[in-house]
């Protein structure tokens, strides 16, 4: 009687270490984007910043310009958290505080450096538009369903789609409007990051009036 054969090569990734290494093949891409454009680099040189091969970079991402997903998408979750927990008669800035400031902690490190720069080159580099704007069309639905839950509401109910759709554009808008109008400043980056973070705040409590 032969002993079982033991399994043999690497063992497989956990999804924690999946993730950190999309978001690491994000943070090279960005750089990348940010020091050469987009149309200059190529999944081999993302791939060779990161220390994978480009096969591995292709599995991760269907494009170079999907690379920056995880940056986009960052924070979707825990805010659609926060607006399920928003207490009523809470303000809604005081109900998403806490992503609010966790997003700035991530953002005041040197990812935050450039990721303005990132949202800026959305202007001129349909590809990143592309990514840039699907992210916040996934990330609606999401909201739109914590809202429905908090207010025991169908998932299909119009009112939290129409909040969601506002609460979304507002962040949008705050994070294209601080990036562009900052292209040029000579501030650090806490003050940078400090301003974001009040933009965004500032552009909530306006869509607040209608989201209550």
């Amino acid at each position: 009687m032969t002993a079982a054969r033991g399994r043999t090569g690497r063992p497989p990734l956990t999804e924690e270490r999946k993730a950190e290494i999309r978001l690491e093949i994000a943070r090279a891409a960005v750089d990348l984007f940010v020091r050469q454009g987009v149309t200059a680099t190529t999944g081999e040189q993302i791939g060779q910043a990161v220390g994978v091969s480009a096969r591995t970079v292709w599995r991760y991402f269907p494009s170079k310009e999907n690379c920056v997903r995880p940056l986009f998408s960052a924070g979707i979750d825990l805010i659609a958290e926060c607006l399920r927990d928003w207490r009523p008669g809470q303000p809604l800035v005081a109900a998403l505080e806490r992503a609010f400031s966790t997003e700035q902690e991530r953002v005041t490190g040197t990812e935050g450096a450039t990721l303005g720069a990132l949202v800026r080159l959305t202007r001129t580099e349909p590809g990143l538009r592309a990514v840039w704007l699907q992210t916040y069309d996934e990330a609606e639905p999401a909201f739109a369903h914590a809202l429905a839950d908090r207010a025991g509401l169908p998932a299909d109910d119009l009112r939290p789609a129409i909040q969601a759709a506002m609460l979304n554009a507002a962040l949008r808008a705050a994070v294209e409007h601080h990036a562009w109008r900052t292209a040029d400043a000579d501030t650090d980056r806490h003050t940078t990051q400090t301003e974001l973070a009040d933009a965004v705040r500032s552009a909530v409590a306006m869509a607040a009036e209608g989201v209550t």
